[in-house]
């Protein structure tokens, strides 16, 4: 559904934070990206999503150039983030979380219902009355997948979505992530280690200093070595 080509951003003219970047998303599917911090994985989503501007670039949706669409332009045609940081409203109830966030689109089987969005996270079920500021760091990120889901989407994206939760906690997320699919729903989810990236798929894409990969096996070492290779490289003694 979604094609990026030749994808450079930044948030100052002269300092591209992605530069050139190509990505192709035809499968239902989860597909990961593994970075270190600050390599532009959430310049990433947040371009996808429409937050932010490519310049140069091509995004196609369906075929459809669809390069500087608005926010509200991605998410009627199904396209969902779920930030890092999480950013929910501290002083609205998980009910009213859930209610205003309402599908974006018709389509027979593709919106979740409240109910459905409470089976998958149960955890939430007795803090419905609560405010987000009252939950936990899981239950907050929980809300906030559910949030995301709860809007229809075609396409999923989570930036760390597993970032500071407990263990269990984050088995919990990453095993909801990868039954999406199931749903006809493609994810595209942002991990810092290629472990995180390996409970979730079977393929990585690599993306450091702005520069992303093609698809690579996240088991088999590959994107292991591009890490380290990276790390390398940027390592003052390699000055």
């Amino acid at each position: 559904m979604l094609q990026v080509s030749d994808l450079t951003v930044g948030y100052h003219r002269d300092t591209p934070v992605l530069r050139e970047a190509c990505l192709d998303l035809t499968d239902v599917a989860v597909h990961a990206i593994v970075g270190p911090n600050g390599a532009g994985k959430t310049t990433l989503l947040h371009t996808l999503a429409g937050h932010l501007r490519p310049t140069p670039g091509v995004v196609l949706c369906d075929g459809r150039d669809v390069t500087g669409w608005r926010p509200h332009q991605a998410a009627r045609v199904g396209v969902a983030l779920a930030p890092q940081g999480r950013r929910l409203w501290p002083s609205l109830t998980v009910a009213e979380h859930l209610t205003i966030a309402q599908p974006t689109r018709q389509r027979p089987g593709s919106a979740f219902s409240i109910d459905e969005l409470l089976q998958v996270f149960p955890a939430l079920t007795g803090r419905l009355h609560h405010h987000g500021h009252q939950l936990s760091g899981g239950e907050q990120q929980m809300l906030t997948i559910a949030r995301a889901l709860r809007t229809a989407p075609r396409l999923l994206l989570a930036d760390e979505p597993t970032e500071g939760l407990a263990p269990t906690v984050a088995h919990q997320v990453t095993a909801v992530l990868r039954q999406l699919p199931q749903r006809g729903v493609t994810v595209l989810v942002t991990v810092p280690h290629v472990r995180a990236a390996a409970a979730l798929t079977d393929t990585v894409h690599v993306l450091t200093t702005g520069h992303l990969s093609r698809p690579v096996d996240a088991s088999d070492g590959q994107a292991e070595r591009l890490l380290r290779d990276h790390l390398t490289l940027t390592s003052p003694s390699a000055e």
